[in-house]
Protein backbone atom coordinates (compact mmCIF):
# COMPACT_ATOMS: atom_id res chain seq x y z
CA UNK A 1 0.00 0.00 0.00
CA UNK A 2 1.49 2.98 -0.91
CA UNK A 3 -0.45 5.85 0.73
CA UNK A 4 2.05 8.02 1.35
CA UNK A 5 2.75 9.84 -2.20
CA UNK A 6 1.15 12.95 -1.17
CA UNK A 7 3.45 15.77 -0.31
CA UNK A 8 3.59 17.77 2.72
CA UNK A 9 5.71 20.22 4.42
CA UNK A 10 7.69 18.43 7.34
CA UNK A 11 6.77 18.42 10.92
CA UNK A 12 9.12 19.89 13.71
CA UNK A 13 10.73 17.61 16.11
CA UNK A 14 7.96 17.13 18.25
CA UNK A 15 4.64 19.69 18.34
CA UNK A 16 4.80 21.99 20.85
CA UNK A 17 1.11 21.69 22.42
CA UNK A 18 3.03 18.06 23.69
CA UNK A 19 5.56 19.74 25.23
CA UNK A 20 2.89 22.22 27.06
CA UNK A 21 0.94 19.40 28.30
CA UNK A 22 3.76 17.56 29.61
CA UNK A 23 5.35 19.98 31.27
CA UNK A 24 2.06 20.98 32.73
CA UNK A 25 1.72 17.51 34.06
CA UNK A 26 4.96 17.47 35.40
CA UNK A 27 4.30 20.79 36.95
CA UNK A 28 1.07 19.48 38.48
CA UNK A 29 2.33 16.11 39.66
CA UNK A 30 5.59 17.97 41.82
CA UNK A 31 3.13 20.45 43.38
CA UNK A 32 0.68 17.42 44.62
CA UNK A 33 3.98 15.34 45.88
CA UNK A 34 5.17 18.95 47.75
CA UNK A 35 1.05 19.45 49.14
CA UNK A 36 1.12 15.83 50.35
CA UNK A 37 4.86 15.34 52.02
CA UNK A 38 3.81 18.65 53.66
CA UNK A 39 0.32 17.94 54.94
CA UNK A 40 -0.49 13.99 55.05
CA UNK A 41 2.96 12.16 55.65
CA UNK A 42 4.09 10.76 58.91
CA UNK A 43 5.97 7.63 60.24
CA UNK A 44 2.72 5.17 60.00
CA UNK A 45 1.16 6.68 56.57
CA UNK A 46 2.22 3.55 54.58
CA UNK A 47 -0.75 4.41 52.46
CA UNK A 48 0.20 7.63 51.47
CA UNK A 49 3.65 6.89 51.24
CA UNK A 50 3.34 4.20 47.97
CA UNK A 51 0.99 6.69 47.08
CA UNK A 52 3.79 9.75 46.77
CA UNK A 53 6.33 7.01 45.35
CA UNK A 54 3.94 6.00 42.54
CA UNK A 55 3.76 9.59 41.42
CA UNK A 56 7.21 10.14 41.54
CA UNK A 57 7.44 7.11 39.30
CA UNK A 58 4.75 9.23 36.77
CA UNK A 59 6.57 12.40 37.10
CA UNK A 60 9.96 9.97 35.76
CA UNK A 61 8.61 8.53 33.29
CA UNK A 62 6.78 11.79 32.15
CA UNK A 63 10.61 13.41 31.82
CA UNK A 64 11.68 9.83 30.15
CA UNK A 65 8.94 10.60 27.78
CA UNK A 66 9.87 14.14 27.05
CA UNK A 67 13.64 13.87 26.30
CA UNK A 68 13.03 10.22 23.98
CA UNK A 69 13.05 11.97 20.22
CA UNK A 70 15.90 13.86 20.74
CA UNK A 71 17.59 10.47 22.69
CA UNK A 72 16.84 8.21 19.72
CA UNK A 73 17.85 10.76 17.22
CA UNK A 74 21.40 11.34 18.99
CA UNK A 75 21.96 7.58 19.59
CA UNK A 76 20.40 6.06 16.56
CA UNK A 77 20.79 8.81 13.92
CA UNK A 78 24.07 7.47 12.12
CA UNK A 79 22.38 4.23 11.11
CA UNK A 80 19.17 5.19 9.85
CA UNK A 81 19.71 5.70 6.00
CA UNK A 82 18.18 7.86 3.20
CA UNK A 83 17.04 5.78 0.35
CA UNK A 84 17.49 7.42 -3.35
CA UNK A 85 16.38 4.57 -6.27
CA UNK A 86 15.02 5.06 -10.08
CA UNK A 87 12.66 2.32 -11.39
CA UNK A 88 11.07 1.83 -14.40
CA UNK A 89 8.21 0.09 -16.29
CA UNK A 90 8.20 -1.04 -20.06
CA UNK A 91 8.31 -3.85 -22.50
CA UNK A 92 11.43 -4.98 -24.31
CA UNK A 93 11.58 -3.03 -26.85
CA UNK A 94 11.06 0.96 -26.83
CA UNK A 95 11.89 3.37 -24.36
CA UNK A 96 9.98 2.83 -20.92
CA UNK A 97 6.49 3.54 -20.83
CA UNK A 98 7.16 4.84 -17.04
CA UNK A 99 10.42 5.84 -15.16
CA UNK A 100 9.86 7.15 -12.04
CA UNK A 101 12.50 7.95 -9.04
CA UNK A 102 11.67 7.11 -5.38
CA UNK A 103 12.56 8.59 -1.93
CA UNK A 104 12.56 6.54 1.72
CA UNK A 105 14.12 5.28 4.91
CA UNK A 106 15.95 2.20 6.07
CA UNK A 107 17.38 1.52 9.04
CA UNK A 108 20.30 -0.94 10.04
CA UNK A 109 19.18 -4.30 11.76
CA UNK A 110 21.96 -6.58 11.55
CA UNK A 111 25.46 -6.69 9.42
CA UNK A 112 25.24 -5.25 6.35
CA UNK A 113 21.16 -5.50 6.30
CA UNK A 114 18.81 -3.05 6.24
CA UNK A 115 14.94 -2.74 6.73
CA UNK A 116 12.67 -0.78 5.11
CA UNK A 117 9.27 -0.85 3.64
CA UNK A 118 8.46 -3.68 0.43
CA UNK A 119 6.78 0.12 -1.71
CA UNK A 120 10.04 1.40 -1.09
CA UNK A 121 12.75 -1.72 -2.27
CA UNK A 122 10.43 -3.14 -5.16
CA UNK A 123 8.57 0.26 -5.85
CA UNK A 124 5.82 -0.86 -8.29
CA UNK A 125 4.66 -2.21 -5.55
CA UNK A 126 0.97 -1.69 -4.94
CA UNK A 127 1.47 1.46 -7.21
CA UNK A 128 -1.92 1.62 -9.74
CA UNK A 129 0.41 2.93 -12.61
CA UNK A 130 2.78 0.40 -12.89
CA UNK A 131 -0.12 -2.68 -12.18
CA UNK A 132 -2.01 -1.10 -14.91
CA UNK A 133 1.23 -1.46 -17.13
CA UNK A 134 2.68 -4.89 -15.67
CA UNK A 135 -0.82 -6.00 -16.30
CA UNK A 136 -0.64 -5.44 -20.00
CA UNK A 137 3.05 -7.40 -19.99
CA UNK A 138 5.35 -4.60 -19.50
CA UNK A 139 7.93 -5.06 -16.85
CA UNK A 140 9.24 -3.40 -14.27
CA UNK A 141 13.10 -2.98 -13.40
CA UNK A 142 15.01 -1.20 -10.76
CA UNK A 143 17.79 1.21 -12.55
CA UNK A 144 19.84 2.32 -8.99
CA UNK A 145 18.82 2.24 -5.45
CA UNK A 146 21.32 3.58 -2.93
CA UNK A 147 21.37 4.45 0.79
CA UNK A 148 22.88 7.81 2.39
CA UNK A 149 23.97 7.37 5.74
CA UNK A 150 24.29 10.40 8.37
CA UNK A 151 28.34 11.22 8.72
CA UNK A 152 29.15 9.31 5.20
CA UNK A 153 30.09 11.31 2.17
CA UNK A 154 29.07 8.47 -0.33
CA UNK A 155 26.21 6.21 -0.95
CA UNK A 156 26.24 2.65 -1.04
CA UNK A 157 24.54 0.36 -2.91
CA UNK A 158 21.25 -1.86 -2.50
CA UNK A 159 20.20 -5.22 -3.39
CA UNK A 160 16.59 -6.54 -2.28
CA UNK A 161 17.54 -10.10 0.49
CA UNK A 162 14.35 -10.74 1.32
CA UNK A 163 10.82 -9.49 0.33
CA UNK A 164 7.80 -9.91 2.43
CA UNK A 165 4.78 -12.18 1.07
CA UNK A 166 1.75 -10.71 2.55
CA UNK A 167 3.03 -7.36 3.86
CA UNK A 168 5.01 -3.97 3.29
CA UNK A 169 8.14 -5.17 4.53
CA UNK A 170 11.40 -6.12 2.94
CA UNK A 171 15.11 -6.72 4.20
CA UNK A 172 17.93 -5.31 1.79
CA UNK A 173 21.53 -5.78 1.41
CA UNK A 174 23.97 -3.21 1.36
CA UNK A 175 27.75 -3.12 0.03
CA UNK A 176 30.46 -2.40 2.04
CA UNK A 177 29.12 -2.28 5.72
CA UNK A 178 31.75 -3.36 7.35
CA UNK A 179 33.47 0.45 6.51
CA UNK A 180 31.04 2.26 7.80
CA UNK A 181 30.59 0.51 10.95
CA UNK A 182 27.67 0.99 12.16
CA UNK A 183 25.43 -0.38 14.95
CA UNK A 184 21.91 -2.34 14.08
CA UNK A 185 18.86 -0.78 16.29
CA UNK A 186 17.38 -2.47 19.07
CA UNK A 187 13.66 -4.45 18.05
CA UNK A 188 11.26 -4.37 21.02
CA UNK A 189 10.42 -8.19 22.18
CA UNK A 190 7.05 -7.42 22.74
CA UNK A 191 4.47 -5.63 21.01
CA UNK A 192 3.35 -2.53 22.18
CA UNK A 193 0.05 -1.21 23.67
CA UNK A 194 -2.22 1.73 22.94
CA UNK A 195 -1.57 5.12 24.24
CA UNK A 196 1.88 4.37 24.66
CA UNK A 197 4.53 7.47 23.19
CA UNK A 198 5.96 6.93 19.65
CA UNK A 199 8.55 8.62 17.76
CA UNK A 200 9.07 8.33 14.04
CA UNK A 201 12.21 8.89 12.87
CA UNK A 202 12.82 9.20 8.99
CA UNK A 203 13.62 11.52 5.58
CA UNK A 204 10.22 13.26 5.10
CA UNK A 205 10.26 14.75 1.56
CA UNK A 206 13.18 13.13 1.15
CA UNK A 207 16.09 15.80 -0.18
CA UNK A 208 13.44 18.35 -0.09
CA UNK A 209 13.18 18.45 3.80
CA UNK A 210 16.66 18.30 4.02
CA UNK A 211 17.91 20.90 2.01
CA UNK A 212 15.46 23.55 3.93
CA UNK A 213 17.25 22.78 6.83
CA UNK A 214 20.12 23.32 5.14
CA UNK A 215 21.86 26.43 5.76
CA UNK A 216 20.60 29.49 3.34
CA UNK A 217 23.82 29.46 0.92
CA UNK A 218 23.51 25.80 0.61
CA UNK A 219 19.82 26.00 0.07
CA UNK A 220 19.90 28.71 -2.35
CA UNK A 221 22.33 26.63 -4.64
CA UNK A 222 20.40 23.24 -4.69
CA UNK A 223 16.56 25.04 -4.51
CA UNK A 224 16.45 24.32 -8.06
CA UNK A 225 18.36 21.23 -9.31
CA UNK A 226 16.21 18.40 -10.49
CA UNK A 227 18.96 16.22 -9.75
CA UNK A 228 17.79 14.69 -6.57
CA UNK A 229 20.85 12.15 -6.55
CA UNK A 230 23.18 15.25 -7.31
CA UNK A 231 21.57 16.87 -4.40
CA UNK A 232 22.03 14.26 -2.50
CA UNK A 233 25.46 13.44 -2.93
CA UNK A 234 26.56 17.16 -2.37
CA UNK A 235 24.14 16.99 1.06
CA UNK A 236 26.33 14.35 2.48
CA UNK A 237 29.89 15.81 1.48
CA UNK A 238 28.66 18.91 3.94
CA UNK A 239 27.19 16.32 6.59
CA UNK A 240 23.91 17.65 5.96
CA UNK A 241 22.22 14.06 5.55
CA UNK A 242 20.26 14.41 8.77
CA UNK A 243 16.54 12.27 9.37
CA UNK A 244 14.23 14.20 11.31
CA UNK A 245 11.74 12.61 14.36
CA UNK A 246 8.03 13.54 14.87
CA UNK A 247 6.21 12.11 17.77
CA UNK A 248 3.30 11.26 18.51
CA UNK A 249 1.10 8.02 20.52
CA UNK A 250 -0.49 4.80 19.68
CA UNK A 251 -3.90 5.05 18.70
CA UNK A 252 -4.43 1.33 18.07
CA UNK A 253 -2.48 -1.76 17.67
CA UNK A 254 -4.72 -4.62 15.15
CA UNK A 255 -2.60 -7.95 14.37
CA UNK A 256 0.62 -6.53 12.90
CA UNK A 257 -0.13 -3.31 12.15
CA UNK A 258 0.38 0.08 13.91
CA UNK A 259 -1.76 3.28 14.36
CA UNK A 260 -0.70 6.04 15.43
CA UNK A 261 -0.46 10.33 15.35
CA UNK A 262 3.11 11.23 14.87
CA UNK A 263 2.67 13.37 11.67
CA UNK A 264 4.75 11.68 8.75
CA UNK A 265 5.53 12.63 4.99
CA UNK A 266 6.54 11.02 1.64
CA UNK A 267 9.99 9.77 2.34
CA UNK A 268 9.55 8.70 5.22
CA UNK A 269 8.20 5.36 4.45
CA UNK A 270 10.58 2.45 6.00
CA UNK A 271 11.73 4.31 8.92
CA UNK A 272 12.34 3.05 12.09
CA UNK A 273 8.74 3.70 14.74
CA UNK A 274 10.43 3.67 18.40
CA UNK A 275 8.83 3.70 21.94
CA UNK A 276 9.84 5.36 24.79
CA UNK A 277 12.70 2.65 25.72
CA UNK A 278 14.72 3.45 22.49
CA UNK A 279 13.21 0.21 21.28
CA UNK A 280 12.28 -0.43 17.98
CA UNK A 281 7.95 -1.30 17.72
CA UNK A 282 7.54 -0.54 14.18
CA UNK A 283 8.21 0.52 10.74
CA UNK A 284 6.56 3.16 9.09
CA UNK A 285 4.45 2.60 6.10
CA UNK A 286 1.75 4.47 5.23
CA UNK A 287 -0.47 7.80 6.24
CA UNK A 288 -3.86 8.29 5.34
CA UNK A 289 -4.20 12.02 4.11
CA UNK A 290 -6.61 13.97 5.79
CA UNK A 291 -6.97 12.45 9.00
CA UNK A 292 -4.51 13.66 11.51
CA UNK A 293 -4.72 10.02 13.55
CA UNK A 294 -4.10 8.18 10.36
CA UNK A 295 -0.45 6.77 10.43
CA UNK A 296 0.33 3.64 9.37
CA UNK A 297 3.14 1.11 10.68
CA UNK A 298 3.77 -2.52 10.66
CA UNK A 299 5.34 -4.45 14.00
CA UNK A 300 9.16 -5.16 13.87
CA UNK A 301 8.42 -8.23 15.18
CA UNK A 302 7.55 -9.49 11.38
CA UNK A 303 11.10 -8.05 10.41
CA UNK A 304 12.31 -11.76 12.71
CA UNK A 305 11.67 -13.95 9.91
CA UNK A 306 13.35 -11.96 6.54
CA UNK A 307 16.03 -10.93 9.02
CA UNK A 308 16.72 -14.84 9.20
CA UNK A 309 16.03 -15.64 5.27
CA UNK A 310 18.30 -12.90 4.19
CA UNK A 311 20.89 -13.98 6.61
CA UNK A 312 20.79 -17.30 4.71
CA UNK A 313 20.64 -15.75 1.34
CA UNK A 314 24.32 -13.47 2.12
Amino acid sequence: MTVDRPTHEEEPVCIAWQRLVQAALIVFLMITLLVLAHYFLTPDSKSMQEQIHSLSAQVNELRQEQAMPSFVLNRYRNSICYIFGIYQVGFQSGKPLQRTRISGTGFLVAEGLIATNRHVAQPWYGDPDSDALIAKGATPKLEKMVAYFPGSPAPVNLTAAALSSDGDLAIMHMENAAALNLRPLPLALEKPNPGELVAVVGYPMGVLGMMAKAPSPVYARLAFRRDDQGAASELAALSLIRPSATCGHLGDVVGDKLIYDAPTAHGASGGPVFNSRGEVVGINAAYIDGFAGGTLGVSSQALEPLIEKAQKNF
